[in-house]
């Protein structure tokens, strides 16, 4: 295995890697064959978005020397309504988490086509518990029903099913993470 370091994203450089990584793993952006066995992302994020959410908590990068190579973004409540393609799954959980529970949503991963099978996957959701679980006890995300690489991968680390829900002409799990 390569030397990975995983990490909190500081630096606009790392933004602006975690968008490269993300443009190429955006569902348009790859073959059918890809979204079938390798999974994909959805959401496309601009530089400031991405900076004043990593600015509220800080995103957990992988780095090999100095290139970001896996990411996972960390998403708190506030941003809700900023992101449209978000907005029906906070919806829905503010229907299914209570108010006192604190929670982060992981709002995208992505690990680089050539750094994939290696544990960086899991790695970035072992630092991301880590570096998290005393201020959150809830890891929430969203994937899409025909992601199915993405859903087994979640399933692995331990994601349990909330909630699957269609939105416009896609379905949805919202699944979570239980840190307590």
């Amino acid at each position: 295995m390569k030397n990975i370091r995983y990490t909190t994203s500081s630096s606009d450089i790392e933004l602006e890697q975690i968008l490269l990584l993300q443009q190429s793993n955006l569902s348009e952006s790859i073959t059918l064959d890809e979204k079938q066995n390798e999974g994909f992302v959805t959401v496309r994020h601009d530089f400031d978005i991405l900076k004043k959410m990593n600015l509220q908590q800080p995103h957990i990068i992988a780095k090999h020397n100095d290139q970001v190579v896996g990411y996972a973004l960390c998403m708190t409540k506030d941003f809700g309504n900023d992101i449209e393609v978000l907005k029906p799954m906070f919806t829905k959980i503010d229907t299914l988490i209570e108010p006192r529970i604190n929670y982060i949503v992981m709002g995208q991963v992505c690990v680089d086509k050539a750094y994939r099978r290696q544990g960086i996957f899991r790695g970035l959701y072992q630092k991301m518990k880590s570096s998290l679980q005393e201020k959150y006890s809830l890891l929430i995300t969203e994937v899409a029903s025909n992601n199915h690489r993405s859903l087994e991968a979640h399933r692995a680390i331990g994601f349990k099913d909330l909630i699957v829900y269609q939105a416009d002409t896609m379905q949805w799990h919202i699944i979570s993470w239980d840190w307590t």
